[in-house]
């Protein structure tokens, strides 16, 4: 499966809905479980939250389904700032297999989560 690519402004929560099925359907693709797929759905919208928290106005959510499923999300636009993301960060952590979390200034600009 080629990347594919969703990018939005995260003033519309509409979008959350639409982003949640993206990820459903690349986690079908490659045949993962009901439980794992609906931990990666909401690390996926938990991962927007961070990110609109963090004072960005749209993100970009890259899919791959290679070996892996892997979701890079990024900031983009808007005042970043340093927020407070402890809650969202330890319910990522504690349900994707692997996470990694791209920081500057105080600012986190990336996630990237792997099941």
């Amino acid at each position: 499966m080629s990347d594919f690519c969703v990018k939005f402004h995260l003033s519309d929560s509409a979008y959350m809905t639409a982003l949640r099925l993206v990820a459903g359907a690349v986690c079908s693709f490659k045949d993962i479980d009901v439980d794992t797929s609906e931990d990666f759905k909401v690390c996926v919208t938990e991962s927007a939250i961070i990110l609109k928290n963090c004072g960005f106005d749209q993100a970009e959510f890259v899919f791959s389904a290679d070996k892996k499923v892997v979701c890079r999300v990024t900031g983009v636009g808007g005042s970043p700032k340093p927020s407070e993301n402890e809650f969202s960060l330890a319910l990522v952590s504690a349900l994707v297999s692997n996470c990694d979390i791209e920081q500057k200034n105080g600012i986190i600009e990336q996630v990237t989560l792997i099941v």
